[in-house]
């Protein structure tokens, strides 16, 4: 029980060390999983003192509601996938939650067979699968975890600008999704007001195809019609992702203010790899996050975790290949 409760206290003074530096870090994530993990197996043993049937009842609900979760997930995303099928258009980015949820029942289905088969070479497939999944599972526990955590965390500092991530337009009209990034710029510009203080809005976005005119210009006459003063919006109408977003947002609030502070707004689900982006940009500025809408949800999620899984492909590469070495061992 000490022991648990000693290296969770370790990771926990980790991950309070490595936020304080910079909380826009992935392995923050990582950090604060592993002192959750620990605080709960010491958590199980400090029960065991106590009652020992307790303590067997709570590894018992543990280890069904792992199984439970999994298959109550697998279908969840089948379902969302569905709805992703009928309210957006038909891409692979937008069938990520069906694709999950039918590899997740399509893994079980092969476990179960492979078991009934046993034959060796599929058993060792089955082990690595088995290991390189269980790898990007928890570094998606990792993401999750944190991704919540950091979108609760409020930034107390002065800013001097709030920058809005565009998200591209219907033509020329803002798309819902793209509202609810400026209202909630909106409500950041104002409290700030509020405060006495007097941010710029910084709107970024380039004119990509199909749209009659640059996002960052449909962006600002959003915000004029909803009563910011249009002397107080830049517009960055060069930029056509969320790097070029970031970097020539910077360069622009650089030029008028070279010790600035910025806010930078998007949708929740985004939040987590815009601080990452930024961090890598070099924006001096933490993330908040706008509503999504639900159904949303689930598949932009998993879009930002891949997105991040294949910003390092190396390190991810070298880790699965070590997990499926070590898996295909045994079978040899």
């Amino acid at each position: 029980m000490a022991i648990c409760f000693g290296i969770a206290g370790f990771w926990f003074l980790v991950f309070g060390v490595s936020f304080l530096r910079d909380r826009r870090l992935f392995k923050n994530g990582i950090f604060l999983v592993l002192t959750l993990m620990f605080a709960g197996l010491g958590l199980i043993f400090a029960v065991e003192a106590v009652s020992e049937t307790a303590a067997k009842v709570l590894v018992v609900a543990v280890l069904v509601a792992i199984p439970l979760t999994i298959a109550v997930l697998a279908v969840f995303l089948v379902i969302n996938g569905v709805t992703m099928l009928r309210r957006e258009r038909r891409r692979l980015s937008n069938l990520l939650s069906l694709l999950v949820g039918l590899g997740i029942i399509g893994f079980v289905i092969f476990s179960v067979l492979v078991q009934k088969i046993g034959w060796e070479p599929l058993a060792a497939v089955r082990s690595v699968l088995l290991g390189v999944l269980t790898y990007i599972s928890f570094l998606f526990l990792c993401f999750l975890v944190y991704a919540f955590f950091y979108s609760r965390v409020r930034s107390s500092r002065k800013v001097d600008f709030v920058v809005v991530l565009g998200s591209g337009l219907m033509g020329s009209r803002v798309t819902p999704l793209l509202a609810s990034r400026l209202d909630r710029a909106q409500q950041v510009y104002e409290r700030a007001l509020r405060k006495g203080r007097s941010p710029q809005l910084v709107t970024s976005g380039g004119q990509g195809p199909g749209e009659d005119l640059p996002e960052s210009h449909a962006m600002a006459a959003y915000l004029v019609e909803h009563g910011v003063p249009d002397d107080q919006i830049l517009r960055e109408d060069r930029s056509t992702t969320t790097w070029e977003n970031l970097t020539f947002s910077r360069d622009l609030m650089v030029e008028l203010q070279p010790q600035y502070r910025c806010l930078i707004v998007t949708n929740n689900f985004h939040a987590f790899r815009a601080a990452l982006t930024a961090r890598k940009a070099k924006v001096n500025g933490q993330v908040v996050g706008s509503p999504t809408a639900a159904y949303y949800w689930p598949t932009a999620t998993i879009r930002e975790f891949v997105a991040i899984l294949a910003s390092h492909p190396y390190i991810n590469g070298a880790i699965c290949l070590l997990i499926a070495l070590i898996a295909i061992l045994p079978h040899f």
